[in-house]
């Protein structure tokens, strides 16, 4: 299948990167959200990290306009309809991403392919609510999108192969490395990650290390990059409470069962780096 032009909706931080690798690559890009806001702060960052390249010596002037020129805004889904493929990148809510796929599956074409960016949803039950069962897959990017190289790529009950290996030959169009995983709670790196970030918090609630000593020994004893609960921070106190109660809902497994301290920093509204609390205080930074 031939892709020419890109729908991305969310304009968050996931969207944003997403619908910035595909200009690079030369595709069109049509971003939509619920605000003109939303979009307007994604493109002035997409501009941002282009004149960053230019100033560098990274990129030409010229090209930083052009890629500029792919990218067109809405605050209209209606304006996915002449795309290829729309890649979904809202809020991890089953529900509402059920809704959305539907409304996607009446607007785009019927050779368009949907895209699921979650980091742990089925895509069969995302699927199933749309007239296009066959041509729903997931396509799941990393954070920073424009830095980091992985997409999973999960098909559902129905999707076909073409479909699949269409998604896989995009990824690669767009500088990244698509690995190919079984529809299963959390997909990879998520299904290993979170419980790892869990049992981080669990340790961090018993009082046996402080938030800085836990991220310190991880990353000198395990040589991680980043400590469990700054990534934590990072990606979202919320959004990793969320996937843990996914995770024990799933599979009825008390392996997944959240850390009490993440509950009681969502309760505080400490959510991490978007909020300036988590397990970090970075109003003091």
């Amino acid at each position: 299948m031939e892709f020419k032009a890109i729908g991305v909706l969310g304009a968050g931080t996931m969207g944003a990167g997403i619908a910035q690798v595909c200009a690079e690559a030369g595709f069109k890009v049509v971003l939509v959200d619920i605000a003109p806001e939303f979009v307007d702060k994604a493109v002035k960052g997409m501009n941002k990290n282009w004149s960053k390249a230019v100033e560098k010596g990274k990129m030409a002037a010229d090209q930083a306009e052009k890629l500029n020129a792919l990218v067109t805004t809405s605050t209209d889904n209606a304006a996915f309809k002449d795309c290829d493929i729309v890649i979904e990148a809202i809020v991890e809510n089953i529900d509402i991403k059920k809704k959305v796929f539907k409304q996607l599956g009446e607007i785009c074409g019927p050779d368009a392919i949907l895209a699921s960016n979650t980091s742990a949803l089925s895509i069969t039950e995302i699927a199933a609510a749309t007239n296009r069962p066959n041509k729903v897959v997931g396509m799941h990017f990393f954070n920073p999108v424009p830095v980091m190289k992985l997409i999973e790529v999960i098909p559902g009950a129905e999707t076909t192969d073409d479909v699949v290996e269409a998604v896989m030959d995009l990824s690669r169009k767009i500088g990244k490395e698509p690995v190919r995983a079984k529809e299963s709670p959390g997909f990879i790196v998520n299904r290993i990650l979170v419980p790892y970030i869990n049992e981080a918090a669990i340790v961090y609630q018993e009082g046996i290390a402080s938030a800085e000593e836990i991220d310190k020994a991880m990353k000198l004893g395990a040589n991680m990059p980043m400590g469990p609960l700054a990534l934590c921070d990072l990606v979202g106190i919320d959004v990793v409470l969320a996937i843990c109660e996914y995770y024990w809902r799933e599979f009825g497994d008390s392996k997944y069962r959240p850390s009490l301290a993440f509950r009681q920093k969502v309760r505080a509204g400490h959510l991490g780096m978007k909020t300036g609390k988590g397990f970090y205080d970075y109003t003091k930074k």
